[in-house]
């Protein structure tokens, strides 16, 4: 082999270890940050009041949720949720479950499997909003499926902040679901690796003066302030 090939083949190898070292720098870092954001409390002072509002935060390990009663005092949520706008409109629903996250990624990966590369980077460079509202008949509790109580006017702040992302009837575009009781909803706001689906289920609790972690990139950031 000539010295020349060498020594591209060289400079080659070098680079690509460099660069692996790189990504794996970053990737830590990430971690770490992740980490650490989930740990820093938002409203450290909050407690579980004795009466109020019980609501759920779900969670399937990747995404998580806010399940809520359909109707209350409070807020009666058919009015921006029908189920005339599901395939199974009939079934006696009590709750509804809604989050918030990247278009693509919610329309096009029913499964994580389904999910690219080249459409998790597009995302998290900035994507639109979408909410995802699934509706419940009676969701039993579990370790993914977590109750909190919150105070009557915790509640009516949750409502608030969750109804920022609902777009008035004349520009609302809905999408089908994932089965025949849940329902996409176009919404307002870009998703980036700073304001993730996990990060918006965290910023509505604290909007309510709920406990949680400052930056909750992942699930799990969320789901440990939560108690079992």
């Amino acid at each position: 082999m000539a010295p020349k090939t060498q020594s591209a083949l060289k400079a080659i190898g070098t680079a690509l270890r460099w660069s692996a070292l790189t990504a794996l720098g970053v990737t830590m870092l990430f971690l770490l940050a992740a980490w650490m954001g989930s740990t820093i409390p938002r409203n450290p002072d909050w407690q579980e009041p004795a009466d109020g509002v019980d609501i759920m935060v779900e969670t399937n390990g990747v995404h998580t949720a806010i399940v809520m009663p359909l109707i209350t005092q409070q807020k009666d949520w058919r009015q921006d949720f029908p189920a005339s706008d599901l395939q199974r409109p009939g079934a006696p629903y009590t709750h509804v479950s809604v989050s918030w996250g990247e278009r693509d990624i919610f329309l096009n990966t029913p499964e994580w499997q389904d999910l690219r590369l080249t459409t998790a980077l597009n995302a998290l460079s900035g994507g639109e909003g979408l909410l995802h509202v699934a509706h419940y008949v009676r969701p039993a509790p579990g370790p993914d499926n977590r109750i909190i109580r919150i105070s009557e006017a915790e509640y009516r702040l949750l409502v608030r902040h969750v109804e920022r992302q609902i777009r008035p009837d004349a520009m609302r575009v809905v999408h089908p679901g994932y089965a025949d009781y849940d329902v996409f909803y176009d919404a307002p706001g870009t998703y980036h690796i700073g304001n993730s689906c996990n990060q918006w289920t965290s910023d509505t609790l604290a909007a309510a003066g709920i406990r949680v972690g400052l930056w909750t990139p992942f699930a799990g950031g969320i789901m440990k302030w939560v108690p079992r």
